[in-house]
């Protein structure tokens, strides 16, 4: 069994080779009634990752370590600078399942192998608030770093860590109020993220190697279009994976944020169409389409589960007839029986799996078309304007629909245009700055509406099912039928307001505002 740790800690070295190699003083610190003195630990951890190191790229370190207090696997996920969640698993020979199964998306086929050995002599200071409660723990770490494997360097060095203890409440005020000691004793903080990121550093081979980096700076010039494309499919790949990673841990909302990372990839392959060579994006382009859709399989039960619960609970308790709060559990309940058992499968399965493969391989050698090379304000506003221009057709050929189902299928085919059109300017923000900002708000805008529209059409379906079902066990059907009023009451606000809200986000000069 894995526990999971939240990890804020800051890390130091010394300014020059002659500074001392303890921690300076820290009694007296803001917060810090006293200083006491732990020990020191001497810890051996060996490190792994695959060949290419693809877990260190994303900053994830994976590593068995012997010696002091916690002894174990340790693996660390990067949650924002200077905190990682650290999931760790008992000793074991092998990588432990529950912590390999938790990079699978990193790693997929490629095996995890010792890549550096890393040896310290820690020396353990606790800081103490007035009533005895530890507040962070304070180290010197004398380390020495070995490269396992041909042609593996070596390295030494000493470095300083403060670490909060879990559960203090304290927050970054203490870790500010000790680096002030710090840097004043001589310290700085550390250029490496991770001694592993440092290891790797200080005992690479000799030898110039040209990065993906590299080699698509040449491809694509700085500011160019399909500089910004590329690095707006990074950035989302980078969502999909660190999502994969909160799904198979189970965190919440997770599945919905991977679903809308794929969304986005897709949106972007088609927006972008003369940036990238849609022969090679169309089949990558419909896997994700597929992802997307096994990944939303329940969210659109989700979401009516949702919706029914507050609803009902905004009724008073005399609208509340028969056994309607159990009805609707059952029908919560029925979204949640073997799904996470089902997406994890979906997860460790070979074609999600070489969906990954093509989307890096994709990234590696972009399939650029000329206008990849124009100035990014020309290309990326033409591409936005152009998913405005359809999502406009399809508001004029919903507005023009009478009200039923026809209309309500024109008014959520309006909402999936809408998002595309939003997708797009987001991605043109690096590039077209404030009014791409603007229009995304102004397309967000529209997007919420119609999909406010979209679940009450959701709702009340469920809701007609329900009552059927009801109504056959000779229950009442009075307060189903009132939710199924409101549902009906909100899907009609928001057709009366699609006009002005589309009138406003459709003005002219936020369009004119895009074009370079």
């Amino acid at each position: 069994m894995a526990d999971t740790l939240r990890e804020i800690e800051r890390k130091y070295e010394a300014t020059d080779a002659a500074a001392a190699a303890s921690l300076p003083d820290l009694s007296g610190v803001n917060g810090v009634a006293a200083v006491t003195h732990e020990g020191t630990h001497e810890l051996d951890a060996v490190y792994y990752d695959t060949a290419d190191q693809r877990l260190a790229a994303a900053g994830i370190t994976l590593r068995r370590r012997t010696g002091g207090p916690d002894a174990g696997w340790h693996l660390k996920l990067p949650v924002a600078p200077g905190v990682r969640d650290e999931i760790r698993a008992p000793l074991s020979p092998g990588v432990p399942r529950a912590l390999s199964s938790l990079v699978r998306a990193r790693v997929r086929h490629a095996e995890l192998a010792p890549l550096v050995r890393i040896r310290s002599r820690r020396d353990v200071s606790h800081l103490l608030g007035a009533d005895g409660t530890l507040l962070a723990e304070a180290s010197a770490d004398s380390v020495r770093a070995d490269r396992l494997g041909d042609g593996g360097g070596s390295a030494r060095w000493t470095e300083f860590e403060v670490e909060l203890a879990g559960g203090t409440g304290t927050g970054t005020a203490l870790l500010d109020a000790v680096e002030e000691r710090l840097l004043d004793g001589g310290l700085r903080p550390s250029d490496a993220p991770s001694k592993l990121a440092r290891a790797l550093a200080e005992t690479a081979e000799k030898r110039k190697k040209k990065t993906k980096q590299a080699k698509q700076a040449k491809e694509t010039p700085k500011g160019s279009a399909g500089d910004h494309v590329l690095a707006y499919l990074h950035r989302q790949t980078d969502a999909l994976l660190a999502c994969d990673t909160g799904v198979r841990r189970g965190t919440e909302d997770s599945v919905h944020q991977m679903r809308v990372a794929t969304r986005r990839l897709r949106s972007a392959f088609r927006t972008y169409r003369d940036v990238l060579d849609r022969e090679a994006t169309g089949p990558l382009g419909a896997e994700l389409q597929w992802l997307a859709g096994e990944l939303g399989a329940d969210r659109d039960r989700e979401v009516v589960a949702d919706r029914l619960k507050d609803g009902l609970a905004g009724l008073p308790g005399t609208l509340v007839l028969g056994p309607v709060r159990a009805r609707l559990r059952i029908f919560a309940a029925g979204r949640a029986r073997g799904t996470r058992k089902r997406v994890l499968a979906l997860l460790d399965g070979e074609r999600y799996l070489a969906l990954l493969d093509a989307l890096d391989a994709l990234l590696d050698a972009p399939p650029l078309l000329p206008a990849a090379a124009h100035p990014a304000p020309e290309v990326l506003a033409g591409a936005v304007l152009r998913d405005y221009k359809r999502l406009a057709g399809r508001v004029e050929k919903a507005l023009g629909t009478g009200p039923g189902p026809q209309r309500d299928t024109a008014l959520h085919e309006a909402r999936k245009a809408a998002k595309r059109a939003r997708y797009a300017a987001e991605a043109a923000v690096p590039a077209l700055g404030k009014p791409a900002k603007r229009f995304t708000a102004r397309m967000k805008g529209v997007q919420t509406l119609l999909g406010d529209h979209q679940d009450s059409v959701m709702t009340r379906t469920a809701l007609r099912t329900l009552a059927a079902r009801a109504h056959a066990a000779g229950e009442s059907t009075f307060t189903l039928g009132l939710l199924y009023g409101r549902e009906e009451q909100r899907a009609a606000d928001a057709e009366r307001d699609l006009p002005e809200v589309w009138r406003k986000a459709s003005r002219k000069r936020y369009r004119a505002d895009l074009r370079p």
